[in-house]
């Protein structure tokens, strides 16, 4: 006998869900209302399968946050016109909801069963519209866009993310902005954020925000991956650290970093923290031109950054659709809160537009979405166009952004890298020898002159702030370890710069 496969798929089946569990949960929640402070579920009203359930139970939290106890009778008054409370016997409902308090035996197990249930039936929402778009092929078929889709839907399930409840009260917001000022206040009131592992960067932008898109640019040489693989490591060892101290991942202001490097091999990456660590020159380490001693300080340094949580991915001419695929990986693996890519002008985009202007548009909107997506900062790799050096000033203004309108405008920061030595050794004039005029000698002498006033002196100008104001900071920058470092106060004395 030939088997109906078409009838079969037909059959129409019941979402999973538990009417009585949540029934029986809230119960337990009205008779002894401790028992939703000491759950451990990320339980919402958007869980439960009986709307009228939900928003009992979005009363109920409600009521609580208010330090309010919460009974059949404190929550009477606002069910007393609900359409769906009164469908089931009206606000007598609630009483018969405590009548034999069995939810009491085991209130955890009856929310993890209801939230459960929940992304059992938001894994079914996916499921049918992937399935819904695949068999569609009356538009363009893209079949690699969908399963970045899919895999972004099922992200968000795997968080317990409903695709339906994006939008939050104004009350949620700003409890996680007092959790997010007490933070601050806790770390000595420098640091909201992320730490950079420099403080005078701290200072200036308060750490690195999640959420934030913040653009790193400068022209070749200037030191601009040297920075954010400084930032990178400093903000993976803070994490380390806090963690052996027995500081909670929740307080720490470091975080698991995941560097995309499309320029660079990851094996050239680790050279370079390896050199810094160790202060090790990295042309040396390249070279094999080091000492036994040197390598023994190598081995050390190395051994010390084994449990470094910093994941470098080095795959070239990666599309932004992949990078957010591998980053949502990484963030579901491993917990990551910053994300490094150097650099966006080597991303490419879906391949729908031959303009590479809206190439980099849809690159810089994919990068801002993906910061949002899965709430950490990114700082990505900029080029600057060449107009800087048509300039007597070199240093770099917003508008000198390769495509610079889209990339400026998804930006939450954008910082310049600016090293005046860069330029200023560029400009060395002949070197006297026996016999030249005192002309001669005394333009190297002034060159010299002007070559140990900016030598190993770096700016970051903080050109976009959205939280903050712009301006620059001075730093210091070692090209032989290519390290920055904070300044000595002696250092900047008058030379510092304020808000510009």
């Amino acid at each position: 006998m030939l088997r109906e496969p078409e009838q079969t798929l037909a059959t129409p089946r019941a979402l999973p869900a538990n009417v009585e569990a949540e029934a029986a949960f809230l119960g337990a929640v009205l008779i002894d209302n401790r028992i939703l402070e000491e759950m451990t579920c990320p339980l919402t009203a958007e869980h439960f399968f009986a709307a009228v359930h939900g928003r009992v139970f979005s009363r109920i939290a409600a009521l609580l946050d208010r330090k309010a106890v919460v009974t059949p009778v404190t929550l009477k008054p606002y069910f007393e016109a609900d359409e769906g409370l009164l469908e089931l016997g009206g606000t007598a409902y609630l009483a018969r909801l405590t009548a034999d308090g069995q939810g009491l035996l085991a209130p955890r197990e009856l929310a993890q069963q209801i939230y459960d249930l929940a992304l059992l039936r938001e894994l079914i929402s996916v499921g049918r519209t992937l399935v819904e778009k695949a068999m569609d092929t009356s538009e363009h078929v893209a079949p690699l866009s969908q399963i970045e889709l899919a895999e972004a839907a099922l992200y968000a399930v795997a968080e317990g993310a409903a695709t339906g409840s994006e939008a939050q009260t104004f009350g949620t917001a700003s409890r996680a902005s007092l959790q997010m000022i007490e933070k601050a206040l806790l770390s000595g009131g420098h640091i909201s954020g992320k730490t950079t592992g420099l403080n005078s960067i701290n200072e200036k932008i308060g750490g690195l925000h999640d959420s934030d898109l913040i653009i790193l640019a400068g022209r070749p040489g200037m030191g601009k991956t040297s920075l954010v693989t400084n930032i990178a490591f400093n903000t993976a060892d803070r994490l380390r650290r806090d963690l052996l101290d027995g500081i909670a991942l929740k307080d720490s202001v470091g975080a698991a970093v995941a560097f995309f490097s499309l320029e660079m091999s990851a094996d050239q990456l680790a050279t370079r923290i390896l050199a810094e660590q160790s202060g090790i020159s990295s042309e040396a380490l390249r070279m094999g031109r080091i000492s036994r001693e040197d390598f023994q300080q190598l081995s050390f340094a190395s051994q010390r950054l084994n449990e470094l949580p910093l994941y470098l991915d080095d795959t070239p001419a990666l599309t932004i659709g992949a990078l957010r695929a591998r980053a949502r990986r990484l963030k579901r693996r491993h917990d990551i809160g910053l994300i490094v890519v150097d650099y966006l002008q080597l991303l490419q985009g879906s391949g729908r537009s031959d303009n590479r202007v809206n190439e980099i548009s849809e690159i810089s909107r994919g990068l801002k979405t993906l910061a949002k997506e899965l709430s950490v900062p990114v700082i990505a790799l900029s080029q600057l166009s060449r107009a800087v050096e048509q300039r007597e000033d070199k240093r770099p203004m917003l508008s000198d952004l390769r495509e610079s309108g889209s990339i400026e405008q998804d930006a939450d920061m954008v910082w310049f890298v600016f090293r005046e030595d860069y330029y200023v050794q560029s400009r060395e004039p002949k070197r006297p020898i026996d016999g030249d005029d005192a002309k001669t000698h005394e333009a190297h002498a002034a060159w010299a002159a002007d070559m140990e006033r900016v030598y190993g002196l770096a700016e970051l100008i903080v050109a976009k702030q959205r939280h903050g104001s712009t301006g620059k900071v001075r730093m210091k920058f070692e090209p032989r370890i290519t390290r920055f470092s904070d300044l000595a106060p002696d250092e900047m004395g008058a030379s510092s710069y304020g808000d510009d």
